[in-house]
């Protein structure tokens, strides 16, 4: 695979790259080989102010950037990107044990993202509001707020990096970008090497990395930070929470886009060879480490024995292994303590009563595409989201009641429902209390200019360049008078 390798991830903070202040640095290991890829700076408080300093004293500069200007720096990058894919592919399945397939996705919705970002530069900043003062033009005008922090995850770094920063940026702020310790280089260091080469101005991006254990006190710096207008942060809820009080103390707006359990409805009159290809898509694809995988597949009575069968067949035999293999589905989970915790939760499941229709062992750094049937409520994997391979099937008397199930849960973040009959599809979708819904489809999609986001504890907010200006912009009410106002005294 092409060569990606960077000894060194520093920050990059004012345009530069350097060292954290302390000095200290962390090891970068693979996933799947334990080897080590990088030596990263582990950065602080320090760290986080300087940056945040520096993207304060850009913004002036880069928010008043003629239109034209900004629009080029968006359709360079995205060109430096398209020509280095190898090389972030490459990146991707080393750092976070990304395959190609899955790898290609990212890529290409990169790319997009950066291109439809640059139509940003042009889009109307605000509209004329209708007086019933006379001689009153009113108008409402959007304009960027100043320094936006972005907190990222590394499961797929990449695309949950650029939608972080691309959409604050184009709109004409500055970006304070956190990757994840797992992800320094493909969620951030990437990042700044491409918009750098592709002429954004220094101090417009900067990224702080930091050692594993200790995203806490650079989270808290960029929160408490009066030069912080927002923040935006993809994570789990246990972590989005805590964060959101924080933030609620400074009154500071965030978007979070958080933990799903997301469920796979398959109907009666469904095409069961196209509903166990999407189920099995949509459960394992980066071996279940999305957001958007399907957590639980809940078919219709008639289908469900034949297609459990399948299902079951179709996940022992996804092939396991080396990410860089164009062959392999499923690659290594992201660490040793993600390995133990999907494996505690599927044996907790198994002794209370589940079966293991597929998978079940773990298989070091990997674990197998696994399906359970029977699990109880009271199982850890029912109730939460499980950040692997493993997927949750369900017999039911009808759609309506697989919805109602759906439901009850805590989170809401997408849903799939597989019909012959579209019309009820979308009956069903419309009943659904998520924020996004599939019809026909699995639930791992997503493009830059959608409204992306959940409901209930999945979070707030939507990413997507559509609407980012609602996120990322403040809205200002001005008047002019064409004419002096008589007052009462």
């Amino acid at each position: 695979m092409a060569d990606w390798r960077k000894p060194r991830v520093g920050h990059f903070i004012g345009g530069e790259w350097g060292d954290s202040a302390s000095g200290r640095s962390y090891l970068n290991l693979s996933p799947w080989s334990g080897e080590t890829l990088s030596e990263v700076a582990a950065g602080d408080i320090e760290d986080a102010d300087r940056a945040v300093a520096a993207a304060h004293a850009a913004f002036d500069g880069w928010a008043r950037t003629l239109p034209h200007e900004r629009q080029l720096v968006f359709l360079r990058a995205a060109d430096v990107l398209e020509r280095r894919g190898d090389e972030v592919l490459a990146a991707l399945a080393a750092e976070t044990g990304c395959g190609a397939g899955f790898g290609g996705v990212q890529l290409g919705f990169a790319i997009r993202l950066l291109r439809q970002a640059a139509q940003l530069a042009y889009r109307p900043a605000g509209e004329l509001l209708p007086s019933d003062v006379a001689g009153t033009t009113a108008m409402a005008v959007r304009r960027p707020v100043g320094v936006v922090a972005a907190i990222t995850p590394w499961n797929a770094s990449l695309t949950l990096a650029g939608r972080g920063i691309i959409g604050p940026l184009a709109l004409g702020n500055t970006v304070v970008l956190k990757p994840s310790e797992d992800s320094p280089y493909t969620g951030g260091a990437l990042w700044a090497e491409i918009l750098q080469e592709a002429g954004l101005p220094p101090g417009a991006l900067n990224v702080v990395t930091h050692a594993p254990g200790e995203a806490g006190g650079i989270a808290d710096a960029l929160l408490a930070d009066p030069l912080v207008k927002r923040i935006n942060f993809t994570g789990s809820t246990a972590t989005g929470r805590r964060l959101a009080e924080k933030a609620g103390r400074h009154l500071k707006r965030m978007v979070l886009q958080l933990s799903g359990q997301n469920p796979l409805i398959v109907a009666a009159d469904a095409d069961l060879d196209y509903a166990v290809d999407a189920a099995t898509y949509g459960a394992f694809v980066h071996q279940g480490q999305v957001c958007m995988c399907a957590r639980r597949v809940y078919v219709e009575r008639p289908l469900a024995e034949e297609f459990a069968e399948r299902f079951a067949a179709r996940a022992s035999a996804l092939p396991a292994g080396d990410p860089s293999d164009p062959a392999t589905v499923i690659g290594p989970v992201i660490n040793e303590w993600a390995l133990a915790l999907i494996d505690r939760r599927v044996q907790e499941a198994v002794g209370l009563g589940a079966r293991v229709l597929a998978g079940g062992v773990p298989e070091p750094p990997c674990y197998p595409a696994t399906v359970l049937a029977d699990v109880p409520d009271e199982a850890e994997i029912a109730q939460g989201e499980t950040f692997g391979p493993v997927v949750v099937l369900e017999a039911v008397d009808s759609a309506e009641e697989a919805i109602a199930r759906a439901n009850a849960s805590d989170f809401g973040l997408v849903a799939s429902v597989i019909t012959g009959d579209r019309p009820r599809g979308l009956r069903l979708a419309s009943a659904l209390d998520v924020g996004i819904v599939h019809v026909n489809d699995q639930p791992v999609n997503d493009e830059p200019q959608m409204p992306f986001g959940g409901v209930k504890d999945t979070g707030w907010g939507r990413f997507g360049l559509g609407f980012a200006a609602d996120e990322f912009c403040e809205l200002q009410w001005i008047t002019t008078r064409d004419q002096d106002r008589d007052f009462p005294f």
